[in-house]
């Protein structure tokens, strides 16, 4: 082949090979697109009832698209998901509505066209219902959620009382008591000189006094019950950390919780409420927020510790701190903590702006003195039945703690992921230890700090 040839085929060589290529990158994409348009899969399907609200998650390996829309005679609620097709994971969901959920009667799921598949929820009674995913967090992939809240939410008071724990003739009073102060009287003329008259000495702030030892005499003079919030960590959707022998801190926490509000309930000046009572996830907000609205005296949040290597143990407690925590450690757990919002997921577009603006704003340093104070008679009770591992009340930006007039402490039972921990975690007698001996500080805080018998602001 002559110069001149071969320099005549080069032209004509590459126009054949970006033919080639155009005609492979063509069959690429044609092989390609039916696996774009493959429809989203749902991989588990979970209800979480209680009667605060139910929940229902369906978890899938894409982001989904829903619409929604209530109807009434008899209260349902319809829902169509676009871009998947019914698979047996999703027929799951009607067997997992239990007959004791308070909102939901029964759900049914089906085929309502191509790649659209409808949900009818029946529901027992009406309810405010909110639709909303979660991005993949943790071990969790792409969350479509369905919060049914009731159209009249139960009133936690109302609970007290229907139990006997609070009077039926009281109410909460929105505003301090100092602004019920009555102004002076105008004088028309300057007042007229009167005999000297001994005057009564100012009546000194009545209080419940709380006295540490047990005893079930009601102590003279009480002006009112005590209440205390226990906040037993995670729940639903958050399982909080989860030890080697596979127990969930949710479960762990709430066990202990309700052994110590048995023993509250046995003593004749305080009552007791759960921010929790069931397996279901409750925002850190609304748990400040329900211990305020029963006007509760000290808030208690319950956790069972995990760290990155299995010999970490021992107890630990914890209050909020205004300058940063105290350590490392410390501001690590709080960011763990924190985080639980994430994991068990909230609605950012219903997000309570002004209850966050309370609780980032509000804290007060009287509020951080007196958990100090709690933190630190409970921690002494502590060290009597496990290990410490640190031996004062450590600070760190805990949400949970920030309640602006309730004294707050947050408790570390033990260490899950230690499994000789886990094991005196899930050990009834541990337990039963624990809750006595938190109940023992709480007594002692009192017995030196009792509390005023006024209104507080809610």
């Amino acid at each position: 082949m002559s110069r001149s040839t071969e320099i005549c085929t080069k032209p004509l060589k590459s126009k054949i090979r970006r033919t080639v290529l155009k005609a492979g990158g063509t069959l690429l994409i044609s092989v390609l697109a039916p696996m774009s348009a493959r429809a989203a899969q749902i991989v588990a399907v979970r209800v979480w009832p209680a009667e605060d609200y139910t929940r229902v998650t369906l978890e899938n390996d894409a982001e989904l698209k829903t619409s929604h829309f209530l109807v009434q005679n008899p209260d349902r609620m319809v829902v169509d998901i676009e871009g998947i097709e019914l698979n047996p994971t999703l027929k799951e969901l009607v067997a997992k509505i239990q007959p004791n959920d308070p909102y939901i009667k029964q759900v049914r799921v089906g085929q309502n066209r191509p790649n659209v598949v409808r949900l009818v929820f029946d529901l027992k009674e009406e309810v405010k219902p909110q639709v909303f995913t979660l991005p993949p967090v943790g071990n969790y992939q792409h969350r479509l959620v369905f919060d049914l809240y009731p159209v009249n939410p139960p009133d936690p008071i109302a609970a007290m009382i229907e139990k006997g724990e609070w009077p039926s003739g009281s109410t909460v009073d929105p505003a301090p008591q100092v602004a019920q102060a009555q102004p002076p009287q105008p004088q028309a003329q300057p007042p007229k000189p009167q005999p000297q008259i001994p005057q009564p000495q100012p009546e000194q702030p009545q209080i419940a006094r709380i006295d540490p030892k047990p005893d079930r005499t009601p102590t003279p003079g009480l002006t009112r019950m005590i209440t205390i919030a226990l906040d037993p960590g995670h729940g639903g959707e958050d399982p909080g950390a989860t030890g080697r022998g596979g127990n969930r801190e949710k479960d762990v926490v709430l066990s202990i919780a309700k052994r110590l509000k048995a023993k509250i309930e046995q003593q004749p000046n305080m009552r007791v409420m759960l921010t929790r009572d069931a397996d279901f996830f409750v925002p850190l907000g609304v748990r400040v927020q329900k211990a305020r609205k029963v006007q509760a005296d000290l808030f208690v949040s319950i956790h069972a510790d995990a760290f990155v290597t299995p010999t970490a143990r021992g107890s630990s407690v914890f209050a909020l701190s205004e300058k940063g925590a105290t350590s490392t450690a410390a501001r690590w757990m709080a960011n763990k903590e924190n985080s639980a919002d994430l994991i068990g997921g909230i609605n950012i577009k219903s997000h309570d702006k002004q209850l966050a603006s309370v609780l980032l704003d509000l804290s007060t340093t009287a509020q951080i003195n007196d958990s100090m104070k709690l933190g630190s008679a409970v921690l002494s009770e502590i060290g009597g039945i496990n290990k410490l591992h640190k031996g004062a009340v450590e600070q760190a930006g805990f949400a949970v703690l920030k309640a602006p007039d309730i004294p707050s402490i947050l408790i570390e039972t033990a260490f899950i992921s230690n499994p000789e921990e886990e094991a005196k975690l899930t050990d009834n007698a541990y337990q039963d230890q624990m809750a006595d001996a938190v109940l023992k500080g709480i007594k002692k805080y009192f017995s030196h700090n009792p509390p005023l018998a006024r209104n507080r602001l809610t």
